[in-house]
This record gives structure tokens, sequence and C-alpha cells, in this order.
């Protein structure tokens, strides 16, 4: 009788589980493991049939009261067998008590309903070659997050997440390779957004503004940093202008998700809400 058994997830693990999900065209990042891992590194599940990796879920603890669940993939030759479902019940257990948050594919999406999911809004990812040249609003300038305060940095994105998450971020923003700019207007940031290097284009995310004039020059100085490359950003329909935005752009809809929780919306700056930060961790 075949063994299977749940595992916290190694290094090498989360590589294998991009690899996965690259395959169900998730577009996962190039560089997302240090900060994966510096949210939560036992938030990671593999599901090992007669120790061979079958199935892959992460269920993130942020705090006592918020988690996220993502990466819940079976290899396609084993769905139906039970072994996703195993896993499942563990993760999920693992959030007990919290009010949790998912990025669902459509396909998933009724089963995530009958798990006590329920949809908050859709993500509709866009891609393309965004304009190059767009200037930032009067007084806006944009500058490496990096030469910031990390205090100024986490209070602003603790305005559009439910929940801090100082380790995740910190890697977020500063792993080599990637590209972080805050918009400042007197002193304030009043606009964020990260470029990572993806498998077919270049992610962008999260992406904050205070307005689409902010927005849209953040999404035009990220792109610069790489002309030839494609930017995707998973655009929140909750907030309209950022549809308006991202069609303004010249994006083209590509890939949906439904953004769902077991609890409550969380009371987020959803209007300021340009593009979420990554499909497994939110």
């Amino acid at each position: 009788m075949p063994n299977f058994e749940i595992t916290t997830a190694s290094a090498d693990d989360l590589r294998m589980m991009a690899d996965w999900a690259h395959a169900e065209n998730w577009n996962p990042g190039l560089t997302d493991a240090p900060a994966f891992f510096a949210a939560d590194p036992c938030g990671f599940l593999i599901g090992r049939l007669d120790g061979t990796p079958v199935s892959c879920v992460s269920v993130v603890r942020y705090d006592p009261g918020f988690g996220f669940l993502g990466f819940y993939l079976t290899r396609p030759q084993l769905r139906g067998q039970g072994y996703g479902s195993r896993l499942w019940a563990a993760g999920t257990a693992r959030l007990a008590g919290r009010n949790t948050g998912l990025d669902g594919v459509v396909k998933q999406q009724p089963n995530y309903r009958k798990s006590g999911f329920r949809p908050a809004w859709t993500n509709l990812r866009h891609e393309g070659l965004a304009p190059l040249d767009v200037v930032p609003p009067p007084g806006v300038t944009l500058v490496d997050v990096r030469t910031l305060p990390f205090g100024q940095v986490s209070a602003y994105d603790r305005r559009f997440f439910p929940a801090g998450r100082d380790g995740f971020l910190a890697a977020w923003t500063t792993t080599p390779g990637r590209t972080a700019y805050a918009a400042l207007y007197e002193g304030e940031v009043r606009g964020l957004g990260v470029l990572r290097a993806g498998r077919t284009s270049s992610r962008v995310g999260p992406l904050y503004a205070a307005t689409p004039g902010i927005a849209e020059a953040l999404v035009s100085a990220l792109a610069a940093t790489d002309p030839a490359t494609p930017v995707a950003v998973d655009v929140p329909d909750a907030n309209p202008a950022a549809l308006r935005l991202a069609e303004r752009l010249g994006l083209t809809p590509t890939f949906e998700t439904a953004r769902m929780y077991t609890g409550p919306v969380p009371d987020i700056d959803l209007p300021g809400l340009y593009g979420i930060t990554s499909l497994e961790l939110g």
C-alpha cells in the first residue's frame, strides 16, 4: 500500500513548487523563495507518496488572526485520488481560528466555497509592454524603496494588507535583481511598486497608489528597467480605477483568480490597491 506523508517544504521543495506553478501558467516570480520563507518558514507543506513529492500547499500564518493559503497543487496524473484533499486538511488545520485568504483559480472556486471561502473580488491579470515615458504628477518623486526608513514603508504597506508582514516585506523589496520604487509627495509615501522577474513576463506587485497618475508613473518606471520584457499586474476589480489604468497602459487580460476569505473581508485601502503582491501569499 503506498505510503503518503506530509512534511514541511525545504528550499529545494519550494523551487519545485514554483516549477509546478509555472506548469499551471501562474508565472511565479523567479526570486520569491527568500521572501516566502521570511513570512513563515514552516508555512509550506509537501505531500509525498513513497517519498516522491506529489502535492503542495502554502499555509502562511501572518498573525494570530490572519493567514493565507496558496500553492495548492497536486500532480496532474494523481489528481482525484485524495492526496490533495489530505494535504488540504492538514494545511487548513494549521490556519484554524484565523480569517484565511486565498486567490483561487476559476476551476477550483466551487471547491473553495464548499470549504467555507467566500469571494471578495476578482483579480484580473493584465500583461503587455507598458509605456516607458510616463512622468509622475507634479510634486511627486520616485525613489528607491531601500533609501527610505523601513518603518515608513512598512506602515504604508499595512494600509493595504490585513496583517503586519515586516519580515516578508523587507525581503520582498530588497532581494537582489528586483526593483522597488516608492512615490513621495511632501515627504510622505503615496505609492509603492515592486518589479520581479517571472518565467514569461516581469511581475509587478504590490502596486499601491494614492492616484491613478501615481500608479501609472510607477508601472512606467518599473517597466523601463527592462523595456523589452512584458509586465504583468494582478489587478483587483474592486478598484475600477485600477482596471481603467490597465486598459490605458495597453495591457491585456490573460488570467483570472478570485480573492476569497473564510471570514469578513478585511478593511483595507481598496481604492489605493492597483495590484496585489502575489497569488501565493496575498
